[in-house]
């Protein structure tokens, strides 16, 4: 009779796409006990295609150390600071740290779409467009 595996930890992490640093996987994912070089070359494969980018993933292991990826959207702020070419304001509601287009906020919008707890793209916009307030970006008319 085959036994059920059983979660042992969940962990959060954000690495570059396609190319994983050890000594991250190391500190985060050391006292689980699962092989780290497997879990990079996984990561990396499934990631390939976003490099540059930097994406979250949801490391689920199991009792028996195997392990589980679910990879999730890169962060907004992230999206919003490439789509810009920049970085945010040091100074955000002082000093303007770009525009950001509507077709760009459509743009971000539409690749958080999965991760947001809305399956609307307005309400999805207005919660890209509150990201770039807070970062010090001036968000054109929707």
């Amino acid at each position: 009779m085959a036994r059920a595996k059983k979660q042992t930890h969940q962990i959060t992490l954000h690495l570059e796409a396609g190319n994983a640093a050890m000594t991250d996987l190391g500190k985060m994912l050391g006292q689980t006990g699962v092989n780290l070089v497997e879990v990079k070359r996984s990561y990396d494969r499934a990631t390939a295609d976003q490099r540059g980018d930097v994406v979250p993933v949801v490391v689920t292991v199991a009792d028996d150390r195997s392990f589980e990826l679910r990879l999730k959207t890169p962060p907004t702020s992230h999206l919003i600071r490439k789509a810009l070419g920049g970085k945010g304001s040091d100074r955000p509601g002082h000093s303007s740290a770009g525009r950001l287009s509507a077709a760009q906020l459509r743009a971000v919008a539409q690749r958080k779409l999965p991760d947001l707890n809305t399956t609307d793209l307005a309400v999805a916009m207005r919660i890209v467009a509150g990201t770039a307030r807070s970062m010090g970006v001036t968000v054109a008319d929707q």
